[in-house]
């Protein structure tokens, strides 16, 4: 990979760095979910530092950036714009709603209900947005990145499946260490740190480094393998729903821009590994099981199934 793009990305996570402390795996994963042009949704207690990655990685680009609060009298129309009667011109004018940015934080989007949650669907799957009967496109690059609370926590909805299945990877953002939590309480002394950043790359810069993903390499044996793993978790008697093959493809597209971020042209099995839990375990069902109660179990059972696969040498 060229010198250039190399040293792109680690200024981009460099940048990041600067006010999200000692979580390096989250930084990684909020580029690789831009660097595939797909999206990520970053889970915790709420005080840990979600919405900081998510205008974290905004303020380090300069694209248009939106911050959408998710509460439960949120409308579709809020997301997407609707038509306004103009009364003077006597027809309808569109307004574009806070989709229409390059990147869109939405806060807390389990807040809202499923119709709601909705409205994203078509603009992170499509990049575009009907309304009327008419479609826009979105602007690219196009980025969301949402967080959500425990499913515990009330006034929360659980986000269903098809939603699920739009974002690349999800994320826990957990607790700072010691260390890094006095570092945070210092960087706070004159205010909010994140808004001093300054952006490290345009969204041309972000368009073409997208681009250049597309050109890591991923041999043969190494699809076979991701392939593998994803039909046992079609056969695995623990699993009522197994990986789609959309989510084959995704975790095929996060291991190209892992490596990609680490500076290599070629996927490595360590990279497909690592992406294994955060691209495919929110696309499975266990048994038994209602989906808010699913995460540590279905992780294990990933990381079970990714072990138990031959690793290509």
């Amino acid at each position: 990979m060229a010198t250039a793009f190399s040293d792109q990305v680690a200024a981009l996570e460099a940048n990041m760095g600067k006010v999200i402390f000692g979580k390096p795996e989250v930084i990684r994963y909020c580029v690789v979910a831009l660097l595939s042009g797909e999206h990520i949704l970053l889970e915790d207690v709420p005080g840990v530092g979600k919405t900081l990655a998510g205008k974290a990685i905004a303020k380090s680009i300069a694209g248009k950036f939106a911050r959408l609060q998710f509460t439960p009298d949120l409308l579709p129309s809020d997301i997407t714009g609707s038509n306004v009667f103009n009364s003077t011109e006597s027809q309808f004018v569109f307004h574009q709603g806070p989709v229409f940015n390059n990147i869109v934080l939405a806060d807390e989007i389990n807040r809202a209900p499923p119709r709601t949650q909705a409205a994203l669907l078509e603009a992170m799957g499509d990049h575009q947005c009907s309304i009327d009967g008419k479609t826009y496109d979105l602007p690219r690059p196009f980025l969301v990145v949402a967080t959500q609370n425990p499913f515990e926590y009330e006034g929360t909805y659980v986000l269903p499946e098809s939603q699920l299945d739009r974002f690349l990877l999800r994320v826990s953002m957990g607790y700072p260490d010691l260390d890094f939590e006095r570092d945070v309480l210092k960087s706070h002394r004159d205010g909010e740190p994140v808004d001093q950043l300054t952006p490290v790359l345009s969204t041309d810069d972000v368009i073409q480094l997208q681009q250049q993903v597309r050109q890591v390499k991923v041999e043969a044996s190494l699809s076979d393998y991701m392939l593998d793993v994803v039909h046992r978790t079609r056969e695995c008697p623990d699993l009522s729903v197994g990986v789609s093959t959309r989510g084959a493809l995704l975790w095929y597209r996060a291991a190209q821009s892992y490596a990609f971020a680490s500076s290599r042209d070629y996927v490595v099995p360590d990279d497909i590994k690592r992406l294994a839990i955060p691209v495919l375990s929110h696309r499975v069902l266990a048994r038994g099981l209602v989906q808010g109660s699913q995460r540590e179990v279905v992780e294990g059972i990933i990381d079970r199934l990714v072990s138990e696969a031959p690793v290509p040498s």
